[in-house]
């Protein structure tokens, strides 16, 4: 049981890493906002479990057919942004997104360092050279008081509030509020409570001293938004152009997954990543828990390697173990449930549909989008020591992932694969100057 999100850095979670690319996932039919899929392919690095993929497709929409935006671009200009990496990065990320307003967009900016003020009051998207000037004159100095800021930028989006609009705060930091976990609770609490009047929050993340990647996911998530961190231009304009709709229309809010699997057809199973993001069993069902929103576009992968009954596990078989009855539906693999709410509801809707054991494919029929994402787990977990991929080496996980790029419009799965091969690279390195010493 589970909630999602994407995003990528370094030392990202396997979810983070696989949900970083894009992937073509077939639409939603129908009301239903988001399209559901799964598929189940043999494990490359595994051949006695099965890998299944669970696929989540939000409905799409152009940029010039969001609603209306009230936008507060709420900029952290403490000390600790005084660097290329910092403020400088925030200024032209944020003027990236100038470029896609529209008339009826308004933008108001607000500042925090020591204390809080407004540069710039709601501003007609029209007016970009106005925006552009207001961006530009900021600088970074001084301590960090987050909360006095955030508050500000709540009473500049309640002020430009747009009925039936996209009311949104856009948080630019890098991520050291200089407060304690208190005041901290009382930040995700504010955003938690504001989201109630139609006003959600994204954090957007730059540099990487005093970086708390965990704090700003906590809040986006307590503010009914998204998350990303920003490092260079190119991801800038992947979160701020080409996936503008997403960042910004919410399409389903709460999503919650939970898949049931049938202990006639599995013995074991293990979610790949997600550690962060598990929910209580009786969680699932109750609409009072927050879980994480998509948004139009957005795709969210979850997988889960799964051992068939009568294969080689990862447990040892138990002695006392009371045996198995056949469940009545002995073709189902798993049975699949998501909950999710229509941006504004209190109450839930649930999906409910069957993965049947007989729909396993091999590796090499196996669609592009299953194969480059195993790749990427593959690669996420060579990375925090391969304990389950075993004799699968990075070599393996680069040339999976370059027979999957598929078209990769945006060049990121042939960036993967570079990634992949430099870290074969230096473990080859590495062990060379290993078996020297």
């Amino acid at each position: 049981m589970l909630y999602l999100s994407a995003g990528l850095k370094s030392d990202r979670l396997l979810e983070e890493l696989v949900n970083y690319f894009p992937y073509a996932y077939p639409l939603p039919k129908g009301d239903t906002p988001f399209g559901v899929h799964t598929e189940l392919a043999v494990t490359p690095w595994n051949p006695h479990s099965r890998l299944l993929r669970i696929a989540i497709k939000a409905s799409d929409l152009r940029v010039e057919a969001l609603p209306a935006a009230n936008l507060v671009f709420l900029v952290d200009v403490s000390g600790s942004m005084d660097r290329r990496e910092g403020l400088p990065m925030v200024q032209s990320t944020l003027k990236l997104l100038v470029e896609q307003l529209r008339a009826q967009d308004r933008v108001s900016l607000v500042v925090y360092a020591g204390s809080s003020r407004v540069v710039l009051q709601p501003t007609s998207g029209s007016e970009k050279a106005k925006i552009r000037a207001a961006i530009d004159q900021l600088t970074a100095g001084g301590s960090t008081a987050g909360e006095s800021g955030i508050q500000l930028a709540y009473q500049q989006a309640q002020q430009g509030f747009i009925e039936g609009g996209i009311n949104r705060i856009l948080l630019a930091t890098d991520g050291d509020f200089n407060v304690g976990i208190s005041d901290f609770d009382s930040l995700k609490q504010l955003a938690a409570d504001k989201r109630k009047t139609g006003i959600s929050l994204t954090t957007l993340g730059f540099g990487t001293d005093n970086y708390n990647e965990q704090l700003m996911e906590q809040l986006a998530d307590a503010g009914d938004g998204n998350y990303a961190y920003i490092d260079t231009l190119r991801e800038a304009r992947k979160v701020l152009v080409d996936q503008l709709s997403s960042t910004l229309a919410t399409v389903a809010s709460d999503v919650k997954i939970q898949v049931e699997f049938n202990p006639a057809q599995v013995s074991e199973y293990r979610l790949l990543g997600y550690e962060n993001r598990a929910l209580k069993r009786e969680d699932f069902s109750n609409d009072k828990v927050d879980a994480g929103e998509i948004g139009a576009g957005h795709t969210v992968t979850a997988l889960y390697e799964v051992v068939p009954v009568g294969g080689k596990g990862w447990l040892e078989p138990l002695r006392y173990q009371a045996a198995v009855k056949g469940a009545k539906q002995d073709g189902e693999l798993a049975w699949l449930r998501i909950r999710y709410k229509t941006p504004g509801q209190g109450v839930s809707q649930l999906l409910e549909q069957p993965i049947h054991a007989v729909d396993v494919t091999t590796l090499d029929h196996a669609s592009e989008d299953l194969r480059f994402a195993a790749a990427v787990a593959a690669f996420a977990q060579q990375l925090k020591g391969a304990t389950y991929t075993g004799g699968f080496s990075l070599a393996d996980s680069a040339e999976l992932a370059r027979t999957a790029k598929g078209e990769d419009r945006f060049g990121l799965r042939s960036e993967f694969v570079q990634l992949v091969e430099l870290a074969q690279s230096l473990h080859t390195s590495a062990d060379r100057e290993r078996r020297a010493d």
